[in-house]
């Protein structure tokens, strides 16, 4: 895990991580599956699009299982590597190393260099102030950027890029627009590395997920010696003025790269998001003088015992198990999504007597297509013979993504059931398809068709057979 061993220090390492996970989200919402998106959640179309399949908002039963798989994921992840999530994926640590290293440092020179991130920029000159604002000026574009692409998984580019176009008609999509990138450019200018320190609730649980077989950047006292006392305060004496053996020459190169401005020397710490920029530096040094890093991406167990990191232990086998099982189930329910959809709702009204054994039950049946071709669709009744499909008569067309209500009458045809005391309800099964696909396209649902009881039929007789 010695950087200067393989000549690739773990800062470049980052850069190309984060250079792929941006390639990655912002061609994303581009890339389709048959005409469907990677991921989009459609607020204004209420739909999930996951992996090239369409589920309506009737169908987001998948979303409990996608909420358990970042939950546990997380968990997961920081049991395994801490705060890894932070220094190497995290949008605030990647917005602010293009803010403050890229835009401030490299370009504008409004700070010295990346190696210290300690020292301010003198505002007293007048220079400084503007390339402040140009600073601010050219990350605001990257901001507005930024929130246009969060916003494509929400809003399908094809559709942001045509409501730009009436932008009068579509005011609130620009609200959001809008709030997203100020909102950004307020948390990397303005708080800055605080938001990482005091208000992230990750940096709040961590410490709960952590065992001794967590890597992290740590620091090696037996070999540096110790720099703060067991109560958190900083030993007057350098390690080497107390120790001739200890091996930190205390160059605090090591803090002053640090981005988030803490000591690595003592301890874990909540605000360290595992960047390693301090494992490079304290590199670089030891490197010159012949020895190994006395900071490394490492765990306590691994650094204290000398052997290698325990990555499978039972905890991460725990979390390894759920995130299989949860994943097979999605892809098991997944797997059945329906091409269309199909609710049943009964009318108020139980039945209707129109002869002595005819009844009619009356029902309201909402009819979607999921799919992205047009159908007709028709139903039949599976189970029971003796009832008769009234209305409609003819099959019910419907374009791709919309939804129709229709009327259906059911009539029995014959006598159901023991009726002799108390209204019958009949369970029947209502399978629908699409007349142009039937074989592709073909549901089932449940409902029941309620007979009344014969002192109600033979009142309809008697006052029929009066007229």
């Amino acid at each position: 895990m010695d950087p200067l061993k393989n000549g690739i220090f773990y800062r470049k390492k980052r850069y190309v991580i984060y250079a792929l996970i941006t390639l990655i989200a912002i061609g994303l919402p581009f890339i389709k599956i048959n005409g469907n998106h990677i991921f989009l959640l459609s607020f204004d179309h209420m739909e999930l699009h996951l992996v090239g399949i369409v589920f309506n908002v009737q169908e987001l039963y998948l979303m409990p299982f996608l909420l358990i798989i970042l939950f546990v994921g997380i968990f997961f992840m920081t049991t395994i590597g801490g705060r890894i999530w932070c220094g190497w994926g995290c949008p605030q640590t990647i917005f602010r190393v293009i803010h403050r290293d890229l835009i401030e440092t490299m370009i504008l020179k409004l700070r010295r260099k990346i190696s210290n991130k300690q020292q301010k920029p003198d505002f007293s000159i007048w220079s400084n102030d503007v390339k402040k604002l140009i600073g601010i000026l050219l990350f605001s574009v990257i901001a507005f950027m930024a929130s246009a692409v969060f916003l494509f998984y929400f809003v399908p580019p094809e559709d942001f890029f045509s409501y730009l176009a009436s932008p009068l008609d579509h005011m609130v999509l620009l609200g959001f627009w809008l709030i997203i990138a100020l909102v950004l450019i307020f948390d990397i200018v303005v708080l800055a590395e605080n938001f990482c320190i005091y208000m992230c609730p990750y940096a709040r649980v961590q410490s709960v997920l952590y065992d001794d077989d967590t890597i992290m950047a740590i620091y090696d006292e037996g070999r540096g010696g110790a720099v703060y006392a067991p109560q958190g305060e900083k030993i007057p004496l350098p390690p080497q003025k107390r120790d001739t053996q200890a091996e930190c020459i205390n160059c605090e190169k090591c803090v002053r790269v640090c981005p988030t401005h803490i000591d690595i020397r003592k301890g874990m710490q909540l605000e360290c998001i595992n960047c390693l920029e301090c494992v490079d530096a304290c590199t670089t040094v030891m490197g010159n003088l012949g020895k190994p890093s006395l900071i490394s991406w490492s765990s306590p167990n691994a650094i204290k015992t000398k052997n290698k990191v325990r990555y499978f232990r039972f905890k991460t086998i725990g979390y390894i198990v759920v995130l299989a099982l949860v994943f097979a189930l999605l892809l098991i329910i997944g797997g059945k999504k329906e091409q269309m959809l199909l609710n049943i709702a009964r009318t108020t009204e139980l039945y209707e007597i129109r002869g002595m054994h005819a009844v009619d039950n009356d029902y309201v049946f909402l009819f979607q297509n999921t799919d992205k071709a047009n159908h007709r669709y028709g139903f039949l009744i599976k189970d029971n013979p003796n009832i008769e499909i009234i209305r409609p008569k003819s099959d019910i067309p419907l374009s791709a993504g919309n939804k129709i209500k229709e009327v259906v009458i059911l009539r029995a045809k014959k006598p159901l059931g023991d009726n002799a005391d108390k209204d019958v309800t009949i369970p029947i099964t209502i399978e629908a398809f699409a007349t142009d696909e039937p074989d592709k396209i073909r549901i089932q649902r449940k409902t029941v068709f309620v007979y009344p009881r014969q002192d109600v039929l033979n009142r309809y007789q008697n006052t029929h057979q009066s007229q």
